[in-house]
């Protein structure tokens, strides 16, 4: 059986994810969808033309677990590593008191099992006293563990939400507080005390690493997070928390803490075309561009509306040509262009396999930073699953108590 981490084996596993990590950049840093040769083909390049012949609805079935596709070396070595090194066990789980179906009456189905896995892993030394659910929305999660009869205060950011959370926490007899607060305000530390244990399921970046700080210097005597969206901050770069990663060579970009983010779960059949049409054309338009600027490296490109792909491609690349002030395309074969960009949408997923051996390693590495950084504050922290990958690939829970 897999084991939380815990006490020491928190920094052991910290330094194995960061030599990892730090030994292999050269694989994971670069993206396959800016880049039409990556630099690392060169030094594998059985493993580059093994990748880059598969179909594109292989790299689809080997996306959630690339670590079980039959590649050449270096992948399976690197396979087995990562696995190694990303194994982390199930937190222990205790039954809940079941509550009357209306609790989760607008809570879409997989949302609620993520709060019922949540709230069932919270065993603490002491029973909680009052429950802060941290950019709570409608306080969902709150109300699940204020059930058994503690206090609540939610703490959200959107009014509409704030007042419809109060009105369900009437509704079903909880007692909470419903409060309107920007969780990244200078005014939010006051709202903090000892006696809180405050919870975070899914908070995004700065919010959650907003909530370690504050929560620590309050000394509240239990933390709950479910980190998400390592990528949502406002720095331009990752801020380590813990002594060990500011020491790390290990330095993240936006774009390196965007990857823990890319495996996919929960898209419907119809999110996913959209999204492969999508990336098809801007892949289509990438060897359009680099033509017509005559610069071989890859020009980002705004975000588009769904409409666009109604357009028929020589449109869409005309359009986007002229949104980012191109010379005027002229006569093109686009029939073959828009099969260039789908070809390059199969080898893209393809190569991004490779990647996919580092989404966890580099998340776990993120999650100990936080975890190193409340052991410094006095805390004995624990980091384990919640739930299985299938209900949310963010499925780490952090847990910190003081003695």
């Amino acid at each position: 059986m897999t084991d939380v981490l815990t006490g020491g084996q928190i920094r052991t596993r910290f330094r194995a994810l960061d030599d990892f990590l730090l030994a292999h950049q050269d694989l994971w840093r670069p993206r396959p969808f800016t880049h039409r040769q990556l630099p690392w083909e060169q030094q594998h390049p059985e493993l580059a033309a093994w990748l880059r012949s598969l179909s594109l609805a292989e790299a689809e079935a080997a996306h959630n677990h690339p670590e079980q596709l039959h590649a050449p070396a270096p992948f399976p070595q690197l396979a087995a590593e990562s696995a190694a090194l990303s194994l982390v066990g199930h937190l222990p789980s205790e039954m809940l008191t079941p509550v009357p179906a209306r609790m989760n009456v607008d809570v879409p189905g997989r949302k609620w099992q993520q709060i019922e896995a949540f709230a069932s892993a919270l065993q603490f030394q002491r029973k909680p006293e009052h429950w802060l659910d941290w950019c709570a929305g409608k306080g969902h999660l709150g109300r699940r563990l204020a059930h058994g009869g503690q206090t609540l205060t939610c703490l959200e950011y959107n009014p509409d939400l704030v007042a419809a959370g109060a009105e369900l926490s009437q509704r079903l007899g909880i007692e909470a507080t419903h409060q309107q607060q920007d969780v990244m305000a200078a005014d939010t530390r006051s709202l903090l005390n000892t006696h809180h244990t405050p919870i975070a399921l899914h908070a995004c970046g700065d919010l959650h690493v907003q909530l370690i700080r504050l929560a620590s210097d309050a000394q509240c005597t239990q933390i709950a997070i479910a980190p998400c969206c390592y990528n949502r901050i406002n720095a331009r770069d990752y801020q380590a928390l813990s002594r060990d990663a500011q020491a790390s060579a290990l330095k993240l970009s936006l774009e390196d803490l965007g990857l823990p983010l890319s495996e996919t779960v929960t898209a419907g059949a119809r999110v996913r075309r959209q999204r492969d049409a999508s990336m098809a054309r801007r892949l289509g338009f990438d060897l359009l561009q680099r033509q017509l600027r005559g610069v071989d490296e890859y020009l980002s490109t705004p975000s588009l509306p769904v409409s666009w792909l109604e357009k028929s491609f020589a449109d869409y690349c005309r359009d986007l040509a002229a949104l980012k002030e191109l010379p005027d395309a002229g006569q093109q074969d686009w029939s073959a262009l828009e099969a260039a960009g789908w070809q390059r949408l199969a080898q893209v997923r393809n190569l991004e396999l490779v990647r996919g051996l580092f989404r966890r390693p580099l998340e776990l590495w993120l999650v100990l930073d936080r975890a190193l950084y409340l052991q410094e504050r006095g805390y004995s922290a624990r980091l384990g699953l919640f739930c299985d990958s299938q209900v949310t690939p963010r499925n780490l829970l952090l847990l910190a108590e003081r003695s």
